[in-house]
């Protein structure tokens, strides 16, 4: 291989201090989800003086990470650890509203345990509300490595930056796409293949509203498309699958698409 091409790849690995470790980042994530879940976790704790002992350790682990990003944060690394591990408590109520959430709107789930342990769309969530509390106190690049690893792992995309309200519901979840200026009140439910999605991808528009906002109590069927930051779906609102929504829908509203299906008899042949 050409040498002067091996050398310019030498010297861009050389500043890579200030490039956040995704493998670093997964692993607290891992780690953080099982402190939290015990069905998430294969340890067993004897005493509350050992989850604090874990506690600490997380908090060590994630200082850490945020040293070798210092450059790009506007506070000091323990100081932005500290910030973040005091929302733990509020995360874990949101994230056990989402889990409930779930439990209550699908037959087959057995209890909440269930679904903490097996669903997709409570991971996902979960990684979300981890990262968009990282938006929230200014670390970059990691809360997008956080909802990318959630991504690859259950096919849910939700921007970090989103603003999801309690008791969120993502029922199977594949192929669901959530933008970045999407906005999304509590109670909402949302089904695999939705999309909620920006009309233009213009690059002068990166700091606009994009994306659609979902009012209280929205169901989104399965395939649905949403698009447009000035498109509004009013709360109560049932949002039926395989629509294509750029216009704001009132509330109480039910949008649905009627397709043209014809079947034949078939010939016999003697």
């Amino acid at each position: 291989m050409d040498k002067k091409f091996i050398k310019t790849l030498f010297e861009k690995h050389q500043h890579t201090d200030s490039i956040p470790s995704r493998t670093a980042i997964c692993k607290f994530t891992e780690g953080l989800l099982e402190f939290l879940f015990p069905e998430l976790s294969e340890k067993h704790y004897k005493s509350s003086a050992e989850l604090e002992i874990v506690a600490d350790s997380l908090f060590t682990e994630l200082k850490g990470i945020f040293v070798n990003i210092e450059n790009r944060m506007d506070k000091k690394p323990d100081q932005t650890a500290r910030m973040f591990m005091d929302q733990i408590p509020e995360l874990y109520v949101w994230m056990m509203d989402d889990a409930q959430a779930i439990h209550n709107g699908d037959p087959a789930s057995k209890g909440v345990d269930q679904v903490i342990r097996t669903y997709p769309g409570f991971l996902a969530t979960a990684c979300y509300r981890i990262g968009h509390a990282f938006c929230q106190i200014g670390v970059p690049l990691l809360p997008r490595i956080l909802t990318e690893y959630a991504h690859s792992k259950t096919g849910i995309d939700i921007h970090p930056k989103a603003k999801i309200g309690t008791h969120f519901c993502i029922d199977h979840g594949t192929g669901v796409v959530i933008g970045e200026t999407t906005i999304i009140g509590n109670n909402v439910k949302i089904y695999q293949g939705v999309t909620l999605g920006a009309l233009s991808v213009k690059k002068e528009m990166a700091k606009t509203k994009r994306h659609p906002t979902l009012e209280d109590n929205v169901i989104i069927y399965a395939g649905a498309t949403i698009l447009g930051g000035n498109t509004v779906i009013g709360r109560n609102s049932i949002i039926g699958g395989n629509v294509w929504i750029t216009e704001s829908i009132p509330p109480n509203s039910r949008v649905y698409h009627k397709p043209q299906i014809e079947v034949k008899n078939s010939i016999n042949i003697q």
